[in-house]
């Protein structure tokens, strides 16, 4: 299992490419995300998966907290942090050192607070991103211009996550601090298309499967995992027991309908088949701090990243059947 240390950075958001297997995005911030700056990390597995190489770094003035890889280009990556911005980096640029392709080709300005995470629509013919504040709002961006297309505010506290539905057009889900899953079209700021007090803590964590257009499921500070229907949406159609702490992020498999994998603050990361059992399949210590950043290889199955406080982002297979 290939292990990195990013020294003197806490990592927070880990991305596999979505064209090359062996390429990961690490967004990770200098004393936990509490102050001072963050740092982008290029990292390529190298040695038939056994090693890293450092290809690249990213140096901002502020935590990062999530990073997005294009769905249209394999050179843009878009992560963002606590100053409020979003910031668009090129890494063509790895090939040159010099300090103006160290900097982001475009910085996107308009929350009021930290930005926490980051979305690009996975239908190859669209062309937003998506970004979720602890100013309370949602955004849609289309990434040529730092003018964003809408706002949404339809939450009463900050917003954790949101995530775009990779099978319906034009829909998101959100979760936030106030307990709330909502699901909008994103012609409609106004209002969501449904409200769900999905949970008693906050929600830290949102995903949609990737084969039922109308499965999509949270995680939250109550160390549960709950999946809902949105055809029957008042019910949990599974919950599992995801954590002994918060959940920090959960992700659908791209390979399997039913399984997904978990990350929290008692530093497993977890993989579970809601289908077949509510107890995890697999359960695996392999941090000694809060385990935060997590993804499923879209191009290898089975494969899976993940980083956590303690500096380290691993790479390893789910061991799965």
């Amino acid at each position: 299992m290939p292990t990195y240390f990013t020294a003197n950075r806490h990592g927070y958001a880990v991305r596999f490419s979505k064209f090359s297997p062996d390429r990961l995005i690490v967004a990770a911030s200098q004393f936990y995300g509490l102050v001072g700056a963050g740092t982008l990390y290029v990292l390529d597995l190298i040695d038939d998966e056994e090693n890293f190489l450092e290809t690249k770094t990213f140096q901002w003035s502020d935590g990062l907290f999530d990073v997005v890889c294009s769905e249209k280009d394999p050179n843009i990556v878009i992560s963002v942090s606590g100053d409020g911005t979003l910031q668009l980096w090129n890494l063509e640029s790895m090939s040159d050192d010099s300090p103006l392709n160290n900097l982001p080709q475009m910085i996107y300005k308009e929350h009021r607070k930290e930005v926490y995470s980051i979305d690009w629509v996975s239908v190859r013919s669209d062309n937003f991103i998506l970004s979720a504040s602890w100013d309370c709002t949602i955004k849609i961006w289309d990434p040529n211009s730092t003018t964003s297309l809408c706002t949404y505010a339809g939450h009463s506290k900050l917003v954790y996550n949101a995530m775009f539905s990779p099978l319906i057009p034009n829909t998101f889900a959100s979760v936030s601090a106030d307990g709330y899953l909502k699901i909008w079209n994103m012609f409609n700021k106004d209002r969501p298309i449904a409200s769900l007090k999905s949970h008693d803590g906050e929600i830290l964590t949102c995903d949609w499967c990737k084969y039922d257009q109308n499965i999509l499921a949270t995680g939250s500070s109550d160390g549960l995992i709950r999946g809902y229907d949105i055809r029957h949406f008042g019910v949990p159609m599974f919950e599992l027991k995801g954590c002994d702490y918060a959940v920090r992020k959960i992700q659908f498999s791209p390979f399997d309908i039913s399984t997904i994998a978990s990350v929290g603050f008692d530093y497993y990361t977890r993989i579970w088949d809601f289908n077949r059992t509510n107890e995890p399949l697999e359960s695996i210590k392999q941090h000694t701090e809060f385990a935060y950043g997590l993804d499923w290889n879209p191009l290898r199955r089975n494969q899976l990243a993940d980083c956590g406080w303690d500096s380290l982002v691993n790479v390893f297979y789910g061991g799965l059947t």
